[in-house]
């Protein structure tokens, strides 16, 4: 019997960037680790920038690959799952103890479920099916730049940070239905109007970005459940508009 030699070969350009990514991401813990927690969230936006690009790269120079799917995962679950859990924790909740501990553990553990699902689905919706573990991330990271921001103590509001970890680990493993960007390409052309729009957010963003991102990122996290109950609210009425003609 003979044995077939399969040529194996990576894509460097998209896999250096999801590397990028990871490298973000560990930078982001050896930063909470010595307490300097806005470089720590800076660094886990930097890694989003770089998740971003490594998969539209990887689309638009037909560079796609199994291995790069499941570097990116693996990069992902460092950069977006443990690396804000641990800044959370080192920021505010360790003080809170025991429920500090297991809210950011579940943080991490739902993010790794989140990342499974999203790799084992075969829906088309370009929809997706619980809040991504980058914009969880993101989620945390803007809040912490947000009180850096306004100068404001994380320890009065412990008790509202530790709710917002539960409420972020249940979005990712919910079926709520979060709009997608992946449809978004850097390569194409774009008409006048948007681009003059998508130069406005950017400027408004780095005006004030700490207080912007804040109120972008938590208007999407809330908007799964709104979506998921207008979706809910006009499938009933459809279901309801069929059996009337039935009638």
């Amino acid at each position: 019997m003979q044995k077939q030699n399969v040529k194996k070969s990576i894509y460097i350009l998209p896999n250096l960037f999801t590397s990028m990514n990871l490298f973000c991401g560990y930078y982001s813990i050896t930063a909470s680790v010595q307490l300097r927690f806005i470089d720590a969230a800076v660094a886990i936006l930097i890694g989003g920038v770089f998740d971003l690009l490594d998969g539209k790269i990887a689309r638009a120079t037909h560079t796609t690959s199994k291995f790069g799917i499941e570097y990116d995962s693996l990069a992902d679950l460092i950069t977006f799952g443990l690396a804000p859990a641990l800044l959370m924790f080192l920021w505010v909740l360790e003080s809170a103890g025991r429920p500090g501990w297991s809210a950011t553990f579940l943080f991490a553990i739902c993010g790794a479920l989140r990342l499974a699902r999203f790799n084992t689905s075969s829906s088309s919706s370009s929809d997706f099916e619980g809040l991504p573990i980058p914009a969880a991330a993101a989620m945390n990271v803007s809040v912490v730049l947000f009180f850096s921001r306004l100068q404001i103590s994380p320890e009065p509001f412990k008790l509202v940070l530790l709710v917002l970890m539960f409420v972020l680990s249940f979005c990712m493993v919910s079926l709520f239905r979060y709009k997608s960007f992946k449809k978004v390409s850097f390569f194409k052309t774009m008409k006048f109007n948007k681009l003059v729009g998508l130069v406005l957010i950017l400027v408004a963003v780095a005006t004030e970005p700490s207080i912007l991102l804040f109120v972008v990122f938590s208007i999407y996290v809330i908007s799964g459940p709104v979506l998921s109950l207008v979706y809910h609210h006009s499938s009933k009425n459809d279901e309801e508009a069929r059996v009337d003609k039935g009638l």
